[in-house]
């Protein structure tokens, strides 16, 4: 039995964190500024990104590598310090955690396609993702989270990457919108696809973040739930995005995000937190929820 399973045999269900970019921005980061490099340069603000989920309860913090990539840390010229950025990431949340709550690497996608639609072939990706896998692995985390994905290749290199790797459990979240046709990933992936393909190739924890509010991600996860056996993980944002005066805003509150926390439980997440503008108050919330929910 993995660390993750034994956290939700005692507490049945488990609370992430929050929105780790949104927070950065909150504290000065400047848009279109990759927030990983303040890893390097604020730490500090870092630091109390996570420390501010643990005061507000979560069994789970992430960490600051979403874009942790050497593809992405090429762009602001830190793809030679991939995984010392990486351990930085894992160490600050390390730190706020101590050893009461669960610090998950976050790893997310690269930016790039992969062959036959891109130039990335399968061995560079995973070449790409251990990088990231050994940073996050050094600095002390508990288990990998390959989030925000979109193609079933990517994210089973990012996978592959942790299994070859890393010794503890793999968390695959990927993202869905809603079309025409159902839910699917922009790549066309459906969420019964997602839960039984990755699966398959050997992830320990399976569901769905970003994209949409917790009314979609309710409905995605009832899609996943029956075609697995896997714990089921559930990170929605706090509503749909608006645009207002040139800002990104979300309107979700934290009394609304939990008021659905039980909708979410019975289609069938096991792991419950925030995405894009979800804040430690939402969090709170949901923790709250949960602790009214089993007792």
């Amino acid at each position: 039995m993995n660390i993750i399973s034994r956290r939700l045999e005692q507490k049945k269900i488990l609370v992430a964190d929050g929105s780790w970019g949104w927070q950065l921005t909150t504290r000065g980061l400047p848009v279109g500024r990759l927030g990983e490099t303040w890893n390097l340069e604020r730490p500090d603000a870092v630091l109390s990104v996570a420390q501010g989920y643990v005061d507000a309860g979560a069994d789970i913090i992430l960490t600051n590598s979403f874009q942790g990539s050497p593809f992405k840390l090429a762009t602001c010229g830190l793809e030679e310090r991939t995984e010392e950025v990486n351990r930085i990431a894992a160490s600050l949340s390390r730190h706020a955690a101590g050893d009461r709550v669960l610090v998950i690497g976050s790893i997310g996608p690269t930016g790039e396609f992969m062959q036959p639609l891109g130039l990335i072939g399968e061995e560079q990706m995973v070449a790409a993702f251990t990088r990231q896998v050994i940073g996050l692995a050094d600095g002390g985390v508990d288990a990998i989270l390959v989030e925000t994905m979109s193609d079933l290749g990517e994210a089973k290199a990012a996978l592959r990457a942790a299994r070859e790797s890393f010794a503890g459990p793999v968390v695959c979240s990927m993202t869905f919108d809603r079309g025409p046709a159902g839910y699917a990933t922009m790549m066309g992936v459906k969420p019964a696809q997602a839960a039984q393909d990755l699966e398959a190739a050997g992830a320990d924890v399976v569901g769905s973040n970003c994209g949409s509010g917790i009314h979609n991600i309710i409905e995605v996860i009832a899609l996943m739930a029956p075609v697995t056996d896997l714990p089921l993980w559930a990170k929605p944002n706090a509503g749909m995005p608006e645009l207002v005066k040139g800002e990104t805003v979300f309107r979700e509150t934290p009394e609304e995000m939990a008021s659905r926390f039980a909708d979410l439980v019975q289609a069938g997440a096991d792991i419950i937190g925030g995405c894009c503008g979800t804040t430690p108050d939402h969090i709170r919330a949901l923790v709250a929820a949960r602790d009214a929910l089993v007792g």
